[in-house]
């Protein structure tokens, strides 16, 4: 009887070690869990995607080069005849892991600007929740490129962005900074266990002043970081899905208004993508959720995005193969 027991408890550890290894390696062939990207902290940027990464996520591949950018391995600057276009942004620019690399809006661009006489390439720096103020950091710490043109793509709530921090690496869920010991850990910690409060960084989320005003100077400087190395410079917003169809907040409108008297008055070549969006019968069709595009999505914005620099650059739209 002993004997029998003893098996019968070896045989139900085997069948549940079994299904745990099943488990696991579902997670990571199916899904990516056990390898997500990482962070690490910036004193000036506040947070980077760790440089170097390759990984899959939903199926969808996902590549980080040695300047922390969503993209594949760049020189600082471009071969002879190659048109450098450098974006900026958030995780809309990013694409986070909801796009396949060959689907982010930099590289529909590459894709649509790319043909037998012009030779391009986008680069892609960009990581979740970033604003103006991390993108001028980047800039300032890693310089243009050489970029014939950067395009910051910012979307309606990064007028209102707080300032570049390091605090959530490490410590919130969406930030790791190192790999977990299993997929099903990494299940765990994302959807089970509870997040516990940071109340350093509640601090930072509650900055008081004109942070409109703030982020707009921010994005002045780009500009003018722009003019230095001779880059044309575009900015591109697009609007939060609660947005279509209807007015924004009062606090958006006027944050809209005060944007577009200081593009007017600093000269920018300016795209907002709510009339454009609005515009649309099937405006509900672009958006993954409430504020990051779907593939469709994308494709627009990379496609009016790439008429303006085919403006700006003074190139002729039949000069691109579609």
């Amino acid at each position: 009887m002993i004997d029998s027991a003893m098996q019968v408890k070896v045989m139900l550890i085997a069948v549940c070690l079994g299904l745990l290894i099943a488990l696991e390696v579902g997670l990571r062939i199916l899904y990516g869990f056990g390898n997500p990207l990482i962070y690490i902290g910036d004193t000036s940027i506040g947070y980077l995607l760790a440089p170097k990464q390759r990984t899959r996520r939903n199926g969808n591949y996902i590549e980080i080069n040695e300047y922390s950018m969503r993209g594949a391995p760049v020189q600082k600057t471009p071969q002879e005849k190659t048109t450098r276009v450098f974006l900026l942004g958030d995780s809309i620019a990013n694409g986070g892991w909801w796009t396949d690399q060959k689907n982010t809006i930099s590289n529909l661009i590459m894709q649509s600007l790319t043909s037998t006489e012009l030779s391009a390439e986008v680069l892609n720096a960009s990581a979740n929740s970033w604003g103006p103020r991390n993108e001028l950091a980047y800039l300032e710490k890693f310089g243009t490129f050489s970029a014939q043109a950067i395009v910051l793509l910012i979307n309606t709530d990064d007028l209102f962005a707080t300032a570049p921090t390091s605090l959530p690496v490490g410590r919130e869920k969406n930030y790791p900074d190192k790999k977990p010991p299993l997929a099903l850990v990494e299940v765990y910690q994302r959807y089970v266990q509870k997040s516990k409060p940071i109340p350093e960084l509640e601090i930072v989320r509650q900055e008081g002043g004109d942070r409109v005003g703030i982020n707009l100077e921010a994005i002045a400087k780009i500009q003018d970081i722009a003019t230095q190395n001779n880059s044309k410079f575009i900015l591109a917003m697009t609007p939060l899905k609660r947005e279509l169809g209807k007015p924004s907040r009062d606090y958006e409108i006027k944050a809209r208004a005060r944007l577009d008297e200081f593009t007017k008055a600093k000269l920018i070549n300016y795209i907002d993508f709510l009339p454009l969006f609005n515009g649309r019968q099937d405006f509900d069709t672009l958006y993954h959720d409430h504020i990051h595009l779907n593939l469709q999505g994308n494709k627009f914005v990379s496609e009016v995005i790439k008429q303006s620099l085919l403006e700006v650059l003074e190139q002729k739209s039949s000069y691109i193969l579609q």
